[in-house]
């Protein structure tokens, strides 16, 4: 019994990897997905440094280190994290790579795993690179480490939950998938203080933006980043945003599991 279970185990674990390493080489074939990725986040991250030296009476190091949380978990994860996974889900139904899923021994369980896999490298990779371009204008991060990288993993799992369950549920086709991210994804991000800061909102608009998960992603990252952590700030955020993780990746899962049941009557 064990050796069956560890059996098993090694091929979803292989499966898993397999399937990480397939999205990733057609990533890696097409490059548009992958630069847009790249150019993006330095784009906004260089934007956001700029203007708040200018307008933030700030010196280059200090902008470019409160640009960071915005431009990466409020960005730079939303569109590749989100936008990259309900893309590859319609693509796999489109392309009828789901059909020949199920006919292998490849557990369902692993091609989820492995979707989540691709997309937490470039995830990675994002994060790598937002940091190293703050780091080279001067900027410092003096903050918890551990929790500053508990904020990104959550936030990229969060995301690819919610592209699950969005890729699976809403979106038929490869053009439903700019409409859908534009309908749902750009007014969170507006109401997040991803490209303008929460201090410049009115009152009412604070108080809708509390229920948006990307603000909080935000200001977790960013009351981890500080040298003098006051958890009193830090903790609602990340409470939240474990919670919201674990609803997006359940109902992705749920959503994951119901389309391979459409699949296999159809």
């Amino acid at each position: 019994m064990q050796t069956s279970t560890t059996q098993q185990l090694k091929r979803d674990y292989q499966g898993t990897v397999a399937i990480a390493q397939r999205i990733l080489l057609e990533l890696w074939r097409r490059k548009v997905s992958l630069i847009c990725w790249v150019v993006f986040p330095a784009s906004i991250l260089v934007v956001n440094g700029l203007i708040l030296t200018e307008r933030g009476q700030l010196s280059t190091g200090e902008a470019f280190a409160q640009s960071v949380p915005p431009c990466l978990v409020g960005t730079a994860l939303f569109f590749s994290c989100l936008g990259g996974s309900i893309a590859t889900i319609v693509a796999e139904r489109e392309q009828r790579t789901l059909k020949q899923l199920l006919i292998s021994p490849l557990r369902g369980m692993a091609y989820f795993l492995g979707i989540f896999l691709a997309y937490g490298m470039i995830g990675v990779g994002q994060t790598l690179l937002v940091y190293a371009i703050a780091a080279f204008t001067g900027a410092t991060f003096e903050g918890s480490v551990p929790f500053a990288a508990l904020i990104i993993g959550l936030s990229m799992m969060a995301y690819v939950g919610t592209g699950f369950f969005i890729g699976a549920k809403l979106a038929r086709r490869t053009e439903d998938v700019n409409a859908l991210i534009a309908a749902l994804g750009v007014p969170l991000l507006l109401l997040s203080g991803a490209f303008i800061p929460i201090n410049f909102f009115p009152e009412a608009l604070r108080n809708i933006a509390h229920y948006n998960p990307i603000y909080h992603m935000i200001e977790a990252l960013a009351a981890a980043s500080v040298a003098t952590i006051r958890m009193a700030d830090l903790m609602p955020h990340l409470w939240f945003l474990v919670g919201f993780t674990i609803l997006t990746v359940a109902a992705g899962w749920l959503a994951y599991r119901e389309m391979l049941h459409r699949e296999r009557r159809s």
